[in-house]
């Protein structure tokens, strides 16, 4: 059916008003297709064959990277509305979505994956041309319509018949106001709240500073998925009509062929007012497992406005929108837990699901210990209850306690370094670090070392060496270079920092790429300075070799790191050579990719490992291969570290497939 598109008034009230019922659909979509992911079954143990158990394991990741999409899609809409001048909607309305809070053809409820679902996302997700069918069981109440005939200053709902008709109605909207004000006051935003790839690696994530990069990411957002061309092969539309194919190929050779669980439609966690069309959760482990994930996911949303509230780049930007995902990636074996867990009682065929409960609100909170405090005592809170959860054991609660645990570790110990760094110093503390710490001249033969967490610290008359035993990678340049200084194989003191002439000897302690060995001198002279290139350099079938100023989590680590990317290291992140043991196999000369000159070479360089994931590096980097050929130059990336992408040295999502973890 062709549709002519209800006009937008070009009013900003307007816009913004429409951009949140944008971003509640992107919202809904994403989290419906989710659930329908986490209902599919798992493998042969739950009743399917060989072939079935690889076919629905291909939907699930088809659908979940879809729903990665419709993240895209939404932080796209987010940047709009920053960009227009507005603060992001990060709520929604739970599930089921009530008659009238969008069109009369659009309905959003939670349902495990059939082919009455398949087919509704099918048809939500159809080009404006299409004359696909909704599914079964997903007809509307009753039909109404939302528009209305007159222009009013109270914003109202327009109604459009498919994603792709609404977002050229906005589109059109934020022509016209262009038109009216003027580009500049149009998008009078500051781009630095908004997200990036600095901040999110996702289609769509691009800051918006004009009418053009506003509609291209509308563009994008049709192009992908909704009211995409029929011919569009990589669409959604196309995506889950192929799935749809094989299905029907799988039910004609087995026609008892059932890919998911019975789980809840709706599923609530309180006696609903009106429990038309809803599932009361009884079962008490079923509660406690969706209570903890919706909680994880009402925090992953706080965190994301917390992250709009961050002018970036910025160390704490990053952090809140990390834990978010970490959050996600967390919420994800808790919610499939649950569709494996009873309802209760007054549904007893029925599982339970995760309900996605939102709050009221759900908006950002402002910057600030207050919002430091608030998410370290919660990320503590999930921890806590998520090892009560644990008593059965299943891999997935076990799974879910343990990323909950080391994501309250993180957040703890980098909103404390993000404090740290927004708190003034004060005077004293100024005057105490312009000033060199000077050792005191050894006054006998041998130097007597002192070790504190892990660090040996030897002083000499003109510089203190100190030595990191877990950092060091037995790369041997010290001790084939300065061979009087650092003597191998002997008994007591093997550190001798006045047994070389100092220049030379800060020479031997640069070239070691562990960072292991560094100094500080006691003669005045300038200690070790951030190099002028911020460098990763890809070891064959070894680690990293970072040089720059790095920070490490939050922490300052010198300037110089060796990081493990095959992922058998019990040092994580650092490298302890276990590639060795491993057999690990990586080029050191993989192709090249962007190579384009970056504006700033040098600079804080970020790396942050993420939880049983990459490495995320933020930051001006030039990639370099063994031989220092340029393989690639960003600003933020994500490098393999469980030593099984495709992609090397990039992640491709290789560490969900292995089962990699990172503890």
């Amino acid at each position: 059916m062709n549709v002519e598109p209800h006009g937008i008034s070009a009013n900003r009230e307007q816009l913004l008003h429409s951009l949140y019922e944008a971003s509640e659909l992107e919202h809904n979509l994403m989290c419906t297709y989710l659930y329908a992911a986490f209902s599919i079954k798992s493998g042969e143990s739950e009743g399917l064959s060989a072939a079935e158990t690889a076919a629905v394991e291909r939907w699930r990741r088809v659908i979940i990277d879809i729903a990665i999409e419709e993240m895209g899609h939404l932080a796209a809409v987010w940047n709009i509305t920053s960009a227009i001048g507005g603060a992001p909607r990060f709520g929604r309305g739970n599930f089921p979505i009530d008659p009238g809070y969008l069109p009369a053809g659009v309905v959003v409820k939670l349902s495990p994956f059939n082919l009455s679902t398949l087919q509704h996302f099918i048809f939500l997700e159809r080009p404006t041309e299409s004359a696909e069918r909704d599914g079964d069981g997903f007809a509307a109440e009753r039909p109404f319509l939302r528009a209305v005939n007159v222009q009013r200053l109270t914003p109202t709902a327009i109604d459009y018949a498919t994603v792709g008709e609404f977002y050229i109605s906005i589109g059109a909207g934020l022509r016209e106001l262009v038109e009216q004000v003027g580009e500049a006051a149009a998008f009078c935003g500051d781009p630095a709240l908004q997200l990036s790839p600095h901040e999110l690696e996702l289609n769509g994530v691009k800051p918006v500073i004009c009418l053009k990069t506003a509609l291209a990411a509308f563009d994008a957002i049709v192009a992908q998925g909704e009211g995409a061309p029929q011919h569009s092969t990589d669409s959604h539309f196309q995506k889950f009509s192929a799935v749809r194919d094989e299905y029907f190929e799988l039910l004609a050779r087995n026609p008892q062929f059932v890919p998911s669980l019975p789980a809840a439609t709706n599923p609530v966690l309180r006696r609903p007012p009106r429990p038309e069309g809803r599932v009361w959760l009884e079962d008490m482990e079923a509660s406690a497992t969706v209570d903890l994930a919706n909680a994880a996911y009402g925090l992953m949303l706080r965190l994301l406005g917390y992250s709009y509230s961050i002018k970036g780049p910025h160390a704490e930007k990053g952090l809140a929108v990390d834990l978010a995902i970490g959050l996600m990636q967390a919420v994800a074996p808790l919610a499939e837990r649950a569709t494996r867990l009873p309802a209760g009682p007054s549904n007893p065929a029925c599982r339970a699901g995760m309900s996605f409960t939102t709050l009221r609100d759900a908006a950002g909170l402002p910057q600030g210990p207050g919002a430091r405090r608030f998410f370290v005592e919660r990320f503590s809170q999930f921890a806590a209850a998520a090892t009560a959860l644990n008593t059965s054991k299943d891999p997935r609660t076990t799974r879910a306690s343990q990323q909950l645990t080391a994501l309250a570790a993180r957040a703890s110990r980098g909103f404390e370094v993000t404090a740290a760094s927004a708190a003034p110093p004060d005077a004293a503390s100024v005057a105490a670090a312009s000033v060199p710490t000077i050792p005191p001249a050894a006054t006998s033969l041998p130097p007597s070392p002192a070790v504190s967490d892990g660090i040996e610290t030897v002083p000499g008359q003109h510089l203190t060496l100190m030595f990191e035993t877990r950092r060091c990678i037995h790369a041997r340049f010290c001790v084939t270079g300065a061979p009087a200084v650092f003597l191998a194989n002997v008994q007591g003191p093997w550190i001798h920092p006045d047994a070389m002439d100092t220049e030379r000897l800060v020479d031997i302690a640069h070239a070691c790429p562990s960072g292991a060995i560094r100094y500080q001198r006691a003669d005045g002279r300038p200690n070790e300075a951030p190099p002028p290139v911020n460098l990763a350099s890809i070891r064959e079938a070894g680690p990293y070799a970072f040089r720059g100023d790095i920070q490490l989590e939050g922490l300052a680590t010198g300037y110089r790191a060796t990081l493990c990317r095959c992922g058998a290291s019990k040092n994580k992140p650092f490298c302890d050579s276990s590639h060795h043991e491993a057999n690990f196999t990586a080029s050191g000369e993989p192709a090249s990719t962007t190579v384009d000159m970056l504006p700033e070479r040098a600079g804080p360089l970020n790396i942050s490992p993420q939880i049983n994931g990459p490495l995320q590096v933020r930051g001006n980097l030039e990639i370099i291969s063994g031989t220092g050929r340029v393989v690639a130059r960003v600003t933020s990336t994500r490098l393999c570290r469980c030593g099984g992408s495709q992609t090397k040295p990039f992640c491709d999502g290789s560490h969900s497939r292995i089962g990699f973890t990172s503890a």
